[in-house]
């Protein structure tokens, strides 16, 4: 048997999961905004054994930049504490995974997370199956609505993206550590590095 601990801080959500052999053994999943450093820790404790697996599966982001770098932080150390590989995957995948169930037979979907600065986080996916149709970006919401044409968006951002364009549906969703199951395995071994999405607001002094 082989166990997978999956976390996910990269959004409002704070969420855990043990996945043994493609079946979910036991996940905490809590809307939280902030204060995901805090939480975390005693979600994985509450699982079965502690949490402990053969290996690590955490969200890369984007997404929040402490969110982020708080998964991050706790994939890596227990990685290293339990001698256990980590490996990525980021949130647009997470929730393209869980959406392609809810798309209606549509080929195409668009995710849009909120971003900083007034922007969305934006990727196409492609649902049977499931595969990226374009790179990610960070736009404003004009633009957005502009580079995603699917009539199904999904993620925290679809209202944004939908009410800029005018037309389509949108789906409130965040990622779930427990949905990753429907990753495919290409989706899911990313190096476990942050992805921010857009480049850093403080700029090098001249």
């Amino acid at each position: 048997m082989v166990r997978a601990l999956v976390i996910d801080t990269a959004t409002a959500a704070c969420s855990v999961a043990l996945i043994e052999d493609g079946a979910i053994v036991a996940e905490g999943h809590d809307v939280v905004g902030r204060g995901h450093a805090e939480r975390l820790m005693p979600m994985i404790a509450a699982l079965p054994g502690g949490g402990r697996a053969d290996s690590i599966l955490v969200d890369c982001g984007p997404g929040s930049f402490t969110g982020v770098r708080v998964g991050l932080a706790a994939a890596r150390a227990l990685g290293l504490g339990w001698g256990v590989p980590v490996r990525g995957y980021s949130s647009m995948a997470a929730i393209a995974a869980l959406a392609t169930a809810e798309a209606q037979g549509e080929a195409a979907i668009g995710i849009a997370l909120i971003g900083g600065h007034g922007e969305l986080f934006v990727q196409r996916y492609a649902t049977a199956p499931l595969a990226a149709l374009s790179e990610l970006a960070s736009l404003q919401p004009a633009i957005a609505a502009a580079a995603v044409p699917d009539v199904h968006v999904f993620g925290s951002g679809a209202d944004q993206l939908v009410a800029a364009r005018g037309s389509g549906v949108a789906h409130d969703r965040l990622p779930r550590a427990a949905g990753t199951i429907a990753l495919p395995p290409a989706l899911a071994q990313l190096p476990p590095t942050p992805i921010y999405g857009r480049g850093a607001d403080a700029k090098p002094a001249a």
